[in-house]
């Protein structure tokens, strides 16, 4: 017998309920992505610094987050870190601690990534860029922030967008904090409604429809980037 699929979950107010939730995935995909990119480049140019303290602790910070599942990071600071972190940021009482501590952790945890991707865009960039800028009298951190760091973006923009989609995706598991995301509504409303099967179904498209469409458009602007 076939399975009878029925999609009337799917109303007016539940689709409501379900952009709320998109909404907070795609909110914990850009802080992540905006902290991830920072984080991650000044770990970028730690590792490439000629200070070999600043090379092992950033190399050590790297090689612990790619070594560690994400939903593992997620678990500890879901577990251990919200009230430390209330008590370090200053946080109201009525903070969503789950919503932080799931922000820090992928902002932590993707800056791993993005420090690597950075890195090998500055080593794509010409080594006499760096010489030339330092002969000129610049320190390195301004040869980094104006002579490298700008022509090494060409080079990783497209790595940096996809990185972001793949990070889009892993927001999904914030549901082992019991945040109300895209997939938590969507699973919340199919155990409520006694249809899992269609809301899964329906959030799967749905993360396919997105991610395909913003791939494609990486593509193009990779293609551009490489005229």
């Amino acid at each position: 017998m076939a399975y009878p699929f029925d999609f009337s979950s799917l109303d007016r107010r539940n689709l409501e309920i379900l952009g709320e939730g998109m909404a907070l995935s795609l909110e914990i995909t850009g802080v992540a992505v905006v902290i991830g990119i920072g984080w991650g480049t000044l770990l970028a140019t730690m590792r490439l610094s000629s200070r070999r303290p600043l090379r092992w602790l950033a190399a050590g910070y790297v090689n612990l987050f790619r070594a560690i599942p994400l939903v593992m990071v997620l678990l500890w600071f879901f577990l251990v870190v919200p009230r430390l972190l209330q008590r370090t940021l200053h946080l109201p009482a009525d903070t969503d601690l789950r919503l932080v501590s799931a922000l820090v952790a992928f902002s932590l945890f993707e800056a791993a990534y993005y420090s690597e991707i950075i890195r090998a865009g500055i080593q794509a960039v010409p080594k006499g860029q760096l010489a030339a800028s330092l002969a000129l009298g610049m320190t390195y951190g301004q040869s980094m922030r104006l002579v490298i760091l700008p022509q090494a973006l060409r080079h990783m923009l497209p790595l940096l967008l996809t990185q972001a989609i793949v990070l889009f995706q892993d927001t999904s598991l914030v549901y082992v904090s019991a945040l109300a995301d895209f997939f938590g509504q969507a699973y919340g409303i199919g155990e409520r409604d006694g249809r899992i099967v269609e809301l899964l179904l329906f959030a799967g498209a749905t993360y396919l429809v997105m991610c395909v469409i913003a791939s494609r458009m990486v593509q193009r602007l990779a293609r551009r980037v490489g005229r």
